[in-house]
């Protein structure tokens, strides 16, 4: 990891007094990122905001009710009737689990425009009193960013030049492992969010990825050696090449996650929309198949097959 953003400006971290004044920061500097990602991504697309039909919003970096969709809605200019789905707590799994969730949402309304937000704001969580390992390997790996994703129906396929490239989903899973809940997530108390983070993320990884993957796929009656795209959320240098492992897939397949890393930390949710971006840069080539992927608190999985 060479670089990352940071929410606020370097020198203004220790005169943090507490939860209370963190959060604040994350209400505000929230807000203004997660309009900013919408609004690009809108534009994207082609689309207006009075054209979005339903927003799924993830973060697990702040508190704020009422959440950062609603936050946002009139400064974008989404109508008042749209639909919004705030989920909070699913940490580095959320941006697959809201691809996901946006995906069942338009098979039940396929004439309909939804929009996936991510903000996550990392370092604001920053404990300055804990010295402990895993809040050292939070400092080291963790950035703040945002990302955004806006997705049509089965009926509503947008045409034109700068729709060429995008995927579609063609199905999704989840998978939560009983027993987990102390491999990853926050201690919430008065100093607000601390990192949970076993060494045992990779062995997860190594001990289950490879059978849901190849189970999902035998499903649609593939195997990875069908798989020419692999968009990954970037945990960390030892859960990508323990994902690299489980899946007998070479580590340059996974090179748009190491270069999120390099460039980005880990900025949880957001990570793999990132890696997402990085890779519609250079878009696969028509008929071919992809899997997104991410891992997260619970501890659990999430997959999403894409087609081009």
């Amino acid at each position: 990891m060479q670089t990352r953003s940071l929410a606020l400006p370097l020198d203004r971290y220790p005169t943090l007094s507490g939860f209370t004044e963190a959060n604040e920061a994350y209400l505000q500097v929230a807000t203004d990122l997660g309009e900013r990602a919408a609004r690009a991504a809108l534009d994207d697309a082609h689309l207006q905001p009075e054209d979005v039909d339903a927003v799924i919003a993830v973060s697990s970096t702040g508190v704020a009710v009422p959440t950062i969709d609603a936050r946002i809605a009139s400064r974008l200019g989404l109508r008042p009737d749209v639909k919004r789905l705030p989920l909070f707590g699913l940490g580095c799994v959320a941006g697959a689990a809201g691809l996901a969730r946006v995906h069942d949402y338009l098979r039940g309304f396929p004439d309909h425009v939804a929009l996936l937000l991510s903000v996550e704001l990392c370092s604001l969580t920053l404990q300055r009193d804990d010295t402990s390992i895993p809040a050292l390997i939070g400092l080291c790996l963790f950035g703040d960013g945002a990302g955004a994703v806006v997705a049509t129906g089965a009926h509503r396929i947008p045409s034109g030049p700068n729709m060429i490239g995008r995927p579609r989903v063609l199905d999704t899973r989840s998978r939560l492992f009983p027993d987990t809940v102390d491999v990853m997530g926050w201690n919430v108390s008065a100093s607000g969010f601390q990192l949970v983070m076993s060494r045992d993320v990779p062995r997860m990884a190594s001990d289950h990825l490879g059978v849901e993957v190849t189970d999902f796929l035998a499903d649609h009656g593939l195997t990875t050696a069908d798989v020419s795209t692999w968009v990954c959320h970037p945990g960390g240098p030892k859960v990508l090449e323990a994902i690299s492992e489980a899946l007998e897939v070479p580590a340059g397949e996974f090179r748009h996650s190491w270069e999120s890393m390099r460039d980005n930390g880990n900025i949880s949710s957001a990570s793999v929309l990132d890696v997402l971006d990085r890779t519609l840069t250079e878009p696969p080539a028509r008929g071919s198949t992809g899997l997104l992927l991410a891992m997260g608190p619970g501890f659990s999985f999430e997959l999403v097959l894409l087609g081009w």
